[in-house]
């Protein structure tokens, strides 16, 4: 296995993984809190790094059906949420290649590098 090279979103909250703390995304990419997940509440962000997806499958969520995948921190491996890949419902597709992320399984912190020395 090779070298593991990660992302760093910037901004000045970060989400991270919940078990290694690796930073997925930054609040400004955060576009709702009104989201359930199989655990409790969720997130809606518009860009994510250092995940993998799992398998295309379609689910019948409470909005219609949707084709998603799962999404999984790429260095723990930890289930995280989904990804949306189309939504059947025209009202829906906002929702297309956007991410869901539990609360459960993720964390906030502030950043601890400033934004400008990532210019």
């Amino acid at each position: 296995m090779g070298k593991l090279f990660l992302v760093h979103p910037g901004g000045r909250r970060l989400y991270s993984c919940g078990k290694c703390k690796n930073i997925l995304t930054n609040r400004v990419n955060l576009l709702s809190t009104g989201f359930r997940g199989q655990s409790g509440d969720a997130y809606l962000f518009s860009k994510v790094v250092n995940v993998k997806t799992g398998d295309i499958r379609t689910t019948d969520m409470m909005t219609g059906v949707h084709v998603v995948r799962d999404v999984y921190c790429i260095r723990c491996l930890r289930y995280l949420g989904w990804t949306y890949e189309y939504a059947t419902v025209p009202q829906q597709r906002y929702k297309e290649g956007r991410f869901v992320l539990e609360c459960r399984y993720i964390t906030e912190q502030p950043s601890n590098i400033l934004e400008d020395s990532l210019i």
